[in-house]
């Protein structure tokens, strides 16, 4: 199967909080990229509403800096949720763009996929 991932993705587990409207549920986080995250499907998961109305929380180890993001579910199964970044404040953006720099140890990566994700944006 060839691969289709742009954004190289990083192994980050932590604890997190998932939010749409007045539910919530607390799955950890398993991976990240400048585009999405993986998330273990939490206890108490079932229905839903619309696919891209979630707000994901964390904090970064060690910190009291705390992510937050909107993110749209694009695929579900009995084990993972994997959502794609809708809208990310400029702080939580900076963040993760460290984070990522940091786990990625190429910068020429690092710059190709933050053109691509200029790139994706340009074209919404």
């Amino acid at each position: 199967m060839a691969e289709r991932r742009k954004f190289s993705r990083v192994v980050y587990r932590t604890p997190a909080t998932l939010q749409q409207k007045d539910r919530s549920w607390e799955p950890k986080l398993l991976d990240l990229s400048l585009k999405g995250a993986l998330l273990t499907t939490p206890a108490g998961w079932g229905e839903t509403g619309k696919a891209d109305d979630y707000v994901l929380s964390f904090c970064l180890n060690e910190s009291d800096i705390t992510l937050d993001m909107k993110l749209k579910l694009i695929q579900e199964n009995d084990e993972c949720l994997h959502f794609e970044i809708v809208h990310i404040d400029i702080d939580s953006a900076s963040h993760l763009k460290r984070l990522v720099e940091l786990n990625v140890g190429n910068d020429d990566l690092l710059h190709r996929e933050l053109a691509q994700l200029t790139d994706l944006k340009d074209t919404v």
